[in-house]
């Protein structure tokens, strides 16, 4: 499992280079490619965060809306009896299909 920065509701990959030496990572679940560098994990996390607020300062002053990561909604496909059985349950539960899903994911990273 790899770590993960984190700033201002966006993510970020860390990674190495051993061919450069360095630390490099890009911010996950955006459509835009940020990317950032340091040598040392302190440098990364600042290079980071400064790539993060130069994002949100461009979208600013370009009077555009920032992509949003992990807005909530996603697609997912499973195989049609996992469907059915999902959807069984939601109903003798008394639940929306979204609600069962919602609380199997819970359940599986221990977040309820």
């Amino acid at each position: 499992m790899s770590d993960l920065l984190s700033y201002k509701n966006y993510n970020g990959t860390v990674e190495y280079s051993k061919e450069d030496d360095c630390l490099f990572g890009k911010v996950i679940g955006i459509k835009s490619l940020l990317s950032y560098e340091g040598d040392s994990v302190k440098e990364l996390e600042q290079d980071f965060q400064n790539v993060i607020d130069e994002y949100l300062d461009d979208c600013k002053k370009r009077k555009v809306e920032p992509e949003q990561p992990y807005k909530g909604t996603f697609n997912v496909r499973i195989s049609p009896e996992l469907h059915r059985n999902v959807a069984v349950y939601a109903i003798e539960h008394g639940k929306t299909l979204n609600a069962a899903v919602e609380e199997a994911i819970g359940n599986m990273i221990g977040i309820s």
